[in-house]
């Protein structure tokens, strides 16, 4: 029976990769030997099916394991019979120092001093935050790295003049194909795929953006907001406006008090508040676009995590004036580190594009590039979408239920659980925030409030014509779910809980 001992230290996948390794690596799996399928083993060592299933597929690409139709995995036998732990570990640069027993600590087992046996949990590395619930990254053990791996070998093998071509500046046309012909079977969106741009994330693009349509312009960004759109309108030296919410989003008899001309939205999922654009809304923003030389820029960044509902129309559906520039990222699909966006520009733009940034190298490598064209063109894109939302959705759902069980359900409220990948809460009796702040930071917590994000800057307050701010009364916090399973969420919440009652003594 395999049974090995996981800590949180790094991706549960990783961790079971690394032990099937080393245990095929020193013979105590032997060539020949059949591991459990992967159901079995979940059961076994109490984790998900994808973590298993991610695990034996890295070691199938590896050759550490051979799979056989209808009967199942099976130990690879290796020249010269492997090598020991010890060596194994040298051939991954960084790697951990190798353990003499790396799996199977039953029960009662205790490592001895020098015998190389895996070091207790509280001796490995941690990082800074016990729990951080304000990442939104992508759980390593969701990403697809076999079929991944095996497109990247299929290209090195198969297109090595294509992937050794430079790449045009508005990216590749294989690239810019495949993301056409998703827009369209996605989002019912037709666009040329000329009118595509592929940069090395939204934050890049934004600032060729500002390039393309002039210093002299005056640029909006919602405020609440992200942050990072405001500084790097502010580093390239353009007035920027912060535009504040109602509960609708950015109204545009604001824009036009403040004398915007270019505004970065967010409809679908704003961030932070969690808002969704109205349909009425986004007509008048498109009414408002049409009174002079004005753009949308809308960032459709979390369009295909609508867990509860079918995905909201793009506002660039809806244009039938060339006023709105559409931005999305599969950093979120797929990793932070991927940094592949794109943004499909009006036919007038890509034509100003072309004339005068024509000049510019792609930033993402041609390498990349073919990789995710074969993704998304074979089809696998699509199905990773689907077991994301799967995933994701089941996450949320285990961190409202142990949020109703936990002490926290009791004196917090959940202000918006469709929020994208995040949901709001709100305490029911606010506490100084600081204080909060502080007794969170001494259990390892990290958790952002709305006030990080701008909500209390003076002069950027609104109310909509029903009297209604973006943000709801008192302090309100965001709880991002990707990076928290469900096996951490319980005590993560005691944890806040805890720090909760501790800021509410020092009112």
């Amino acid at each position: 029976m395999l049974t090995y001992p996981f800590s949180g230290a790094e991706p549960l996948y990783q961790q079971l990769y690394r032990y099937i390794r080393n245990d095929i690596l020193a013979g105590r799996l032997a060539a020949g030997d059949k591991l459990p399928s992967k159901r079995a083993l979940a059961r076994q060592l109490n984790v998900s099916v994808i973590t298993v299933e991610t695990a034996y597929d890295q070691l199938v690409s590896e050759g550490f394991l051979e799979t056989r139709p209808r009967v199942g995995f099976f130990a690879a036998a290796l020249p010269g019979g492997g090598r020991a732990p010890e060596d194994a570990a040298q051939m991954e640069e960084g790697a951990e120092p190798a353990a003499g027993s790396t799996g199977r600590l039953r029960t009662g087992d205790a490592p001895q001093a020098g015998s190389g046996a895996e070091q207790p949990e509280e001796s490995l590395p941690r990082p800074a935050f016990r729990y951080d619930l304000s990442a939104s990254r992508t759980p390593s053990e969701i990403f697809p790295f076999s079929v991944w791996a095996r497109i990247t070998r299929s290209l090195l093998s198969e297109q090595q003049e294509a992937l050794l071509r430079t790449s045009p500046a508005n990216g590749i046309p294989e690239l810019r194909t495949a993301i056409a012909r998703h827009l369209y079977e996605y989002a019912g969106l037709r666009v040329s795929p000329h009118r595509i741009v592929i940069g090395a994330g939204t934050e890049y693009l934004y600032g060729l953006l500002i390039q393309l349509l002039g210093f002299e312009k005056t640029y909006g960004v919602e405020w609440p907001g992200y942050r990072k759109i405001l500084q790097i309108s502010e580093s390239y030296g353009v007035r920027t406006e912060k535009i504040a919410l109602d509960e609708s989003g950015i109204r545009p008899d604001r824009l036009r008090a403040q004398g915007v001309d270019i505004v970065h939205l967010t409809p679908s999922h704003q961030y932070p508040t969690g808002i969704t654009m109205p349909a009425a809304r986004r007509y008048e923003l498109l009414q408002w676009a049409l009174e002079g030389e004005r753009y949308i820029i809308e960032d459709d960044y979390a369009s295909e995590f609508s867990l509860s509902h079918r995905p909201i129309e793009p506002l660039f559906a809806i244009d039938r004036d060339s006023r709105v520039i559409y931005l999305n990222t599969f950093n979120r699909k797929l990793a932070a580190t991927v940094r592949i966006s794109y943004m499909v520009l009006p036919e007038p733009l890509a034509e100003r594009f072309a004339r005068r940034l024509d000049f510019y190298a792609c930033t993402v490598s041609t390498f990349e590039q073919h990789t995710l064209a074969r993704f998304i063109s074979d089809g696998y894109f699509e199905k990773h979408l689907n077991r994301l939302r799967t995933y994701y959705r089941h996450r949320r759902d285990s961190l409202l239920r142990a949020l109703r069980e936990s002490p926290l359900g009791a004196v917090c409220t959940v202000v918006n659980e469709n929020a994208g990948l995040h949901l709001l809460l709100r305490p029911d009796r606010p506490v100084p925030e600081e204080a909060f702040a502080q007794a969170l930071r001494r259990r390892g917590i990290r958790l952002a409030g709305l006030t990080d994000f701008g909500a209390a800057d003076a002069g950027v307050t609104d109310t909509g014509p029903a009297g209604k701010t973006a943000a709801p009364d008192g302090p309100v916090y965001i709880v991002n779910y990707t990076a928290l399973s469900p096996e951490e969420a319980p005590a993560a919440l005691r944890e806040v809980y805890e720090a909760y009652r501790e800021a509410e003594g020092d009112r």
